[in-house]
């Protein structure tokens, strides 16, 4: 692995301080305001450590979700929540014979899939279309973020998001979600979630150079037979999201995207208002007709 050239400046095992720019050695990237940040999360080598899960609930505080056993699945989380903004699903592939799993099978994780979740931070996102109060916003470094002290609890954004990321705290009645750790950006640190995962399957950086080697990753893939390999949130390519544009934070996949449970072709909800309103003002105006022709024939 390339070391940054400034990691000699910093040989010490314990520090009284910050270091100035931390991401710049632990990612490869300054981190400076007006330029779009965000993640590229390759499924192909993420081992479901849930390393990402933990440092995400340690340095946001958040508390633990879904104490027990689910029966349904070795990943207990379940699903992103107010209190989990990182999510890492297990989907355990079945065997050819009906469902049931075969007795011998290939390598390459041929029995799973693990993928890392977290608030997609659209280009056009849509739940902040829907805010009315204007808590959530995007940052300078394009990420969009909820404001807890200007929420008003509506839950507006929780159906206008077309992944389930947004949820609301019954505890607090407000919105949570994943900030893209809009504070350690701030303070020049890389993300918790990217920095702990031992694999880089989390991958932290400047939206179009991520693009540009998650493009490199698929050739790579396509190379050594993994055919199905595709990006999930990049315009152009199979998994593209249509008008919500680009995703900040997007997938390098191997299924369907519903296998991972993402919609295959997700929407806004702003652009289902005009038509609603459309058939809306229709079937009045048609029962308006209909009343106006009863009340003719009596006459």
């Amino acid at each position: 692995m390339d070391m940054h050239p400034r990691v000699h400046d910093e040989l010490r095992s314990q520090f009284s301080h910050m270091i100035p720019n931390e991401s710049e050695l632990t990612a490869h990237v300054l981190i400076e305001p007006g330029k779009s940040y965000g993640f590229f999360t390759d499924t192909t080598v993420c081992i479901g450590c849930k390393a990402c899960e933990v440092a995400c609930k340690e340095w946001n505080n958040l508390p633990a979700d879904n104490l027990g056993l689910t029966g349904q699945s070795y990943d207990n989380t379940g699903s992103l929540s107010a209190n989990t903004w990182r999510h890492v699903a297990f989907v355990e592939k079945a065997g050819s014979c009906g469902g049931v799993r075969d007795n011998a099978q290939p390598a390459f994780q041929s029995g799973w899939l693990m993928m890392s979740d977290v608030c997609k931070h659209c280009h056009n996102p849509p739940c902040l279309e829907a805010c009315p109060t204007g808590a959530l916003f995007k940052t300078e470094f394009d990420t969009v973020v909820i404001q807890q002290d200007i929420c008003n609890g509506c839950g507006y954004c929780v159906p206008a998001c077309p992944f389930g990321v947004v949820d609301v705290n019954t505890l607090d009645g407000k919105a949570h979600k994943c900030t893209l750790c809009y504070d350690r950006l701030k303070g020049g640190l890389e993300p918790a979630c990217a920095k702990s995962c031992p694999t880089d399957s989390i991958q932290f950086g400047e939206v179009s150079e991520l693009q540009a080697r998650a493009a490199k990753r698929v050739e790579q893939l396509h190379a050594v037979g993994v055919e199905s390999a595709y990006l999930y949130g990049v315009p152009d390519s199979p998994g593209a999201t249509g008008d919500l544009g680009h995703l900040n934070a997007f997938f390098l996949l191997t299924e369907r995207p519903e296998t991972y449970n993402l919609p295959a072709a997700p929407t806004r909800a702003s652009n289902r208002v005009a038509p609603s309103l459309l058939s809306g003002l229709a079937t009045v105006a048609g029962l308006a007709l209909t009343a106006l022709a009863l009340f003719a024939k009596r006459d």
